[in-house]
């Protein structure tokens, strides 16, 4: 059975704007190097996994249970580019010409949205395919659920799979939001441990399995720094584990959906991507 494909959004959005210059746009001037380079990495991973529907996910800039959390979460990130907000608006009207699905939630974020996809077509026996350059989402790597991360060789993603977290990180899937509270993500404004990086955490994870039983250990178990720095930030090493893990979402599973090959050019050629156009009129066969 072919696989789902659910897309961050966001992630992708962001990259193909940092990625394609401004000076792409359509026949009003508006830029739409975010929409054409999404598209295309998108169409990419259409071409070669053949999915059996496509759903875009989008969500709170920085979710509610998150910033309760740890109010400095995401506070350090810039407003959006003004180049970018028009393209932001227009993305549902334009990937949902393709035949995609677009999901949106108010108040959690898209990876949340991605986790429950993963989860329901796990569930129902099926395979997932989650498209994010988001390191978080690799605690949704199972057998039954691949990360495709931008940046592989030839501008093609790299399938990551349990196997794949185990090499970069060298921890399991499940350990990976208690790795991140323990090293942090800068990203997310999120400090970890005092003193404790990404070798320290990935080794106390290894030996010791969870950041509870990290915390369960006496003194003597532990370097005296290890052991302090634990200590000294146990409640904010809570929090961060909490920003860190995914929260459920009670989502149907979505059908079947092909890609709409004549609406997307349609919709492409509306935008000034003729080149775009060009290539989807030719997957479509016309």
């Amino acid at each position: 059975m072919p696989a789902l494909l659910a897309v961050d959004a966001p992630s992708l959005l962001y990259r193909a704007f940092h990625a394609l210059p401004a000076s792409i746009t359509g026949p009003g001037g508006t830029p739409v190097n975010a929409l054409l380079g999404t598209a295309n990495l998108v169409l990419q991973a259409v071409e070669r996994h053949e999915p059996r529907a496509v759903v875009l996910c989008f969500g709170a800039e920085a979710a509610e249970y998150r910033v309760a959390a740890y109010p400095a979460y995401h506070a350090d990130r810039p407003p959006m580019p003004d180049d970018l907000v028009p393209q932001w608006d227009d993305a549902s009207a334009f990937f949902e010409a393709f035949g995609w699905t677009v999901l949106r939630h108010e108040t959690l974020e898209a990876d949340d949205l991605l986790g429950a996809l993963a989860a329901v077509e796990a569930d129902a026996g099926g395979e997932a395919l989650l498209f994010t350059g988001d390191r978080d989402m690799f605690q949704c790597v199972s057998e039954r659920v691949t990360v495709l991360f931008p940046g592989g060789g030839r501008g093609e993603p790299i399938e990551i799979g349990p196997a794949g977290v185990r090499e970069r990180y060298g921890i399991d899937p499940s350990q990976v939001p208690d790795f991140i509270a323990l090293r942090g993500d800068p990203s997310d404004g999120l400090p970890g441990a005092k003193g404790i990086g990404e070798k320290t955490a990935r080794d106390l994870l290894r030996e010791h399995g969870s950041l509870d039983a990290l915390l369960a250990l006496p003194m003597r178990a532990l370097r005296p720094r290890v052991w302090s720095a634990l200590h000294d930030g146990e409640a904010e090493l809570h929090a961060f584990r909490d920003i860190a893990t995914l929260r459920p979402v009670e989502l149907e599973r979505p059908p079947d959906r092909p890609t709409d090959w004549a609406a997307a050019a349609a919709a492409a050629r509306e935008r000034g991507m003729n080149r775009l156009a060009e290539r989807l009129e030719k997957l479509g066969g016309g």
